[in-house]
């Protein structure tokens, strides 16, 4: 298939090296904070906010930084909680998931700086419960999310995860 002009910004911007990205769990009210991403192609994916870390600032500060771009939140990260490994050609990245809380801000669907105006990804932000998560197919949600049967499951996830891993059962 073709390459529409998101799927080429992606794979420009992101792919075809390793990234490191910090992700943010943050739940409220028995639902959890998702982003629906835009992949290209037609494709969907929700997932938590995050993103890319820069050089020189620590995974806390990026993680802060992320969620006020894309949410206008403003949280505070309270625990390391895993790692993902996600490797899809061209896209590979290495994912630290952590447990966040709201101190601040208010909610906003933000932009990816990264990304020409143009070519944004960033479609929606919901608030979700599980029977919401679990009604999406898999090829639209993140793989951290695929056999997780509650939120509080989520979040004593350890260790490390890839996307043939069979942990998540």
């Amino acid at each position: 298939m073709p390459k529409d002009k998101i799927s080429k910004e992606i794979e420009s911007k992101f792919g075809n090296h390793l990234r490191s990205r910090v992700n943010g769990i943050l739940i409220e009210d028995e639902k959890i904070l998702m982003i629906k991403h835009l992949m290209g192609n037609g494709r969907v994916l929700w997932s938590v906010p995050g993103g890319g870390m820069h050089f020189g600032c620590t995974a806390s500060e990026n993680l802060k930084r992320e969620f006020s771009e894309e949410t206008g939140l403003d949280v505070d990260v309270k625990a390391y909680l895993f790692v993902n490994e996600y490797l899809a050609a061209p896209l590979h990245a290495m994912e630290h998931f952590f447990l966040v809380e709201k101190i601040g801000g208010k909610l906003a669907l933000g932009t990816d700086p990264e990304l020409y105006p143009d070519s944004q990804i960033i479609e929606e932000i919901k608030w979700m419960s599980i029977n919401e998560i679990q009604s999406l197919p898999n090829e639209a949600l993140h793989q951290i999310f695929w056999g997780i049967k509650s939120l509080e499951d989520l979040v004593l996830l350890r260790g490390y995860f890839n996307f043939g891993n069979n942990s998540l059962k």
